[in-house]
């Protein structure tokens, strides 16, 4: 490319100073002949100042192309990841944005396959991704360079990882819009800005593994009423959902399998039943009873099912 453009790269974080370092890290590695500037954004958390000097001595010994500016912020926005992403997004002015949570990191290549994937008509472009569950370790694709809307109602795609994303930072303070902040416990939020992004255009993806996404040590992994809360919320949202059997079939059987976690057997039946009703092939359904009927204990299946990459 003759001119590449600059990115800017927000990672939020919050009590996880060990992992944050090691995520900063692997953007200042990134070969890109752009510009690369960083912002990390503490949220409901002091700013530990000293990442941003041990980030200029890493960028300025690592193998990238140039120094790499980086910043220390506060979230002052809505305590949360959707605050601290949209503080990280506003105080940037490069012509791409791009996320990265503390607790994951970047392999080598991603952000010259990304930059050359968007090309001129595409406003976001995610990668295919690497699952570490503890050690062990999971690739997962999408199969196709292209994600449409009617793709995101039918499956959440979950590799395509919010570590992956890259936008057009125009598009963001424009048409598309920052990351919604009134998500519930800023679950959710993600799959929201899929599917908002891939309404206005498709999303280009690169199917190679290009993240290494952390499953172990969640902050979210066990909130199971504000998973139940989100899933209602991203419905209401985008009501669509509902007329793609296969894609509300498995936010039916999520939001039961969570309320079957939290031992209200009433609603894990109803919300399993909606779901066999919508797609009767619909596994989470029948996990879900089997969990109120005390066969089995979500937190143990997901385990098995991070095991292999995957979740419910």
């Amino acid at each position: 490319m003759s001119e590449w453009p600059s990115i800017g790269v927000v990672i939020p974080t919050h009590d996880r100073p060990r992992q944050v370092r090691e995520a900063l890290r692997s953007v200042l590695t990134q070969f890109y002949p752009g510009h690369v500037e960083v912002v990390v954004v503490f949220d409901r958390a002091k700013p530990d100042e000293s990442i941003a000097a041990e980030g200029a001595r890493d960028s300025a010994s690592s193998v990238a192309t140039g120094k790499r500016p980086v910043r220390v912020v506060k979230n002052e926005r809505t305590p949360g990841l959707a605050g601290a992403r949209n503080t990280g997004i506003t105080a940037l002015g490069t012509d791409l944005v791009a996320f990265l949570d503390d607790d994951d990191e970047w392999l080598p290549g991603k952000l010259p396959a990304q930059v050359a994937a968007l090309g001129t008509e595409a406003e976001m472009c995610t990668t295919a991704i690497e699952v570490d569950y503890r050690g062990r370790r999971n690739a997962r694709f999408a199969g196709q360079s292209t994600v449409r809307h009617v793709d995101l109602l039918r499956s959440r795609m979950m590799m395509l990882h919010s570590s992956t994303f890259v936008f057009r930072r125009s598009a963001l303070l424009g048409g598309l819009g920052l990351v919604a902040e009134d998500a519930p416990g800023s679950q959710n939020e993600d799959w929201d800005m899929l599917l908002r992004a891939a309404r206005r255009r498709p999303i280009a993806h690169v199917d190679t593994p290009f993240a290494l996404i952390n499953w172990a040590g969640s902050h979210f992994e066990a909130r199971w009423d504000t998973k139940i809360s989100s899933l209602r919320w991203i419905l209401e949202r985008h009501p669509e959902i509902h007329g793609s059997p296969e894609g509300a079939a498995r936010v039916y059987g999520q939001i039961a399998c969570w309320h079957a976690a939290i031992g209200d057997r009433k609603e894990a039946l109803r919300w399993a039943l909606k779901a066999t009703k919508s797609n009767p092939s619909e596994p989470r359904a029948a996990v879900a009873a089997a969990a109120a009927a005390g066969v089995v204990g979500v937190p143990t299946v997901m385990a098995a099912l991070h095991r292999r990459g995957r979740g419910i």
